[in-house]
């Protein structure tokens, strides 16, 4: 058997960075998960990420990360942001210790995104991600990774896998949400 996600180790000296976990309700009233599709550029190139990225010096706080990042990625405005929670952080085997900040958006009309660095903004039903049917796990061998890993994840459309952080980050919160324990 694989080993886990969970063994890969984590660097004793962690860089601090922030994400918005961006939920809205569309016109239908479906509760609907904000994601982006990282550009090839990078590590993380083509991976399903919530918007963020590293702390800079001039950033008050982690949540002013998290909201100048969405903003500089996706073009939401912090006002269109009410932040319901600040979640725990995940530390991730890439040196980064990452602070989620769940937030309640005005969807903008259209979604502006740096093509730098995204390569798409994709609306999520979250309804989709509590479905068992969409959860899955399955034996990955990545570069970097000396042996395969068992990878949880969930399917998105487009053929997508959500892991790693960004699964980590959302799994736990997926019934909470969808039971009204945030108002959204």
């Amino acid at each position: 058997m694989a080993a886990s996600l969970d063994d890969l180790p984590i660097p004793k000296n962690l860089r601090d960075s922030a994400v918005l976990v961006p939920v809205f309700r569309d016109a239908t009233g479906e509760l609907q998960l904000v994601m982006v599709r990282r550009s090839s550029f990078g590590i993380h190139g083509g991976q399903l990420a919530f918007p963020g990225g590293k702390h800079e010096p001039n950033d008050a706080s982690l949540l002013a990360t998290a909201l100048r990042e969405a903003e500089e990625e996706v073009g939401l405005a912090a006002n269109n942001v009410e932040i319901l929670a600040e979640l725990p952080p995940i530390a991730v085997p890439t040196g980064f210790r990452i602070a989620p900040f769940l937030g309640r958006i005005s969807r903008p009309e259209v979604w502006l995104w740096q093509q730098r660095e995204v390569e798409e903004v994709l609306e999520i039903p979250l309804r989709h991600l509590a479905d068992p049917s969409q959860h899955t796990e399955e034996d990955w061998q990545l570069a970097g990774w000396p042996t395969p890993r068992r990878v949880p994840f969930y399917r998105v459309a487009g053929g997508h896998s959500l892991w790693g952080a960004s699964y980590r980050i959302i799994q736990p919160i997926i019934q909470p949400l969808l039971q009204g324990h945030w108002p959204v």
